[in-house]
């Protein structure tokens, strides 16, 4: 283990519920070079896990690279929301891209549609909409899907993960002209440099805990040897920041990155959120405040558990 010298479990209420959570839980490390955050969805085993607690090391421990940028652009994230609601987010966040959510349980594509529509409107014909499918279609209902939801949009930036394997990706990246992005068929896979070569995907995601952490993470992009957006894994802003610092340090970032999910949070650890002006963040380390560390700590339960989770996931360091 690495020398950290304090630890603190935290549980983020989320304004709308987002990939079905409705409290983003985790837990803070502090050492020598910061905070990092450890915060694996309830569903990640110890093993995959794992590569989340070695970035949470490695950000309290070790300095950030070197940045060649001082601010990093960012879309806004429209979860799985009504059109109106859709519209409403996209204008007050200050954002000219926006990642929609969709294929969520239990809705229909019309849905969908309905909402690229009111994000369109939103964003005026100068704006990028990209959509998150979170692997949820086969092929067939992916080829479907990206044609009526790039006629409502007036043209896709891309599709974010339409199927769940690479496999699945190239044959309907061969069957569609909108680019499509890899994401949880990268930071899932047991090898995230799979990627390379296959021809599944035009860009790469690139989550900073699920890869183990921000040099882990480079090592990715580089070997994939595509276009890369730096997205959150629904952090808090000190986890937010370990993605804005790898974003800052890639050679070229051609898109808005998914970094701005702060304000899908009711609340956060800092009195300084990293939230977007005028569709950037700023690139800079993040230092909860001790206050709102203790209104936003868990029960004696939540706290063990995450606890728990973490020493499992310890276990299993050199297994990554």
């Amino acid at each position: 283990m690495q020398p950290i010298d304090d630890l603190r479990a935290f549980a983020l209420p989320m304004r709308q519920r987002f990939r079905g959570v409705t409290v983003r839980t985790g837990v803070l490390l502090h050492g020598p070079a910061g905070w990092g955050e450890f915060s694996p969805f309830p569903e990640y085993g110890p093993v995959y896990a794992s590569r989340w607690l070695a970035a949470a090391q490695e950000a309290a421990t070790l300095p950030f690279p070197t940045a060649v940028r001082d601010r990093v652009p960012v879309n806004t994230t429209v979860p799985a929301v009504d059109a109106a609601t859709a519209h409403r987010l996209v204008v007050a966040s200050g954002c000219r891209t926006a990642k929609v959510k969709v294929a969520e349980a239990g809705q229909d594509l019309a849905a969908d549609v309905e909402r690229v529509r009111a994000v369109r409107d939103a964003l005026g014909p100068s704006g990028h909409i990209r959509v998150d499918a979170n692997a949820a279609w086969d092929v067939a209902t992916a080829v479907l899907a990206i044609a009526r939801l790039d006629t409502a949009a007036g043209g896709l930036e891309y599709v974010e993960q339409p199927c769940r394997t690479l496999e699945e990706l190239r044959e309907v990246r061969s069957r569609v002209e909108v680019p499509l992005a890899a994401d949880e068929s990268v930071r899932t896979a047991e090898d995230p440099l799979r990627i390379a070569g296959l021809d599944a995907a035009d860009i790469v995601v690139i989550k900073v805990q699920p890869l183990g952490g921000i040099h882990r993470a480079m090592e990715v992009v580089g070997a994939a040897g595509l276009p890369a957006v730096v997205s959150s894994a629904l952090e808090s802003s000190v986890g937010l920041a370990a993605g804005v610092a790898l974003a800052a340090a890639l050679p070229e970032l051609p898109f808005a990155c998914g970094l701005g999910t702060a304000s899908l949070l009711a609340a956060d650890v800092t009195d300084r959120p990293l939230e977007p002006r005028d569709g950037h963040l700023d690139v800079r380390r993040v230092v909860p405040d001790p206050a709102l560390l203790d209104q936003c700590a868990p029960d004696a339960d939540t706290t063990a558990e995450l606890l728990e989770r973490m020493s499992l996931a310890a276990a299993h360091l050199g297994d990554r």
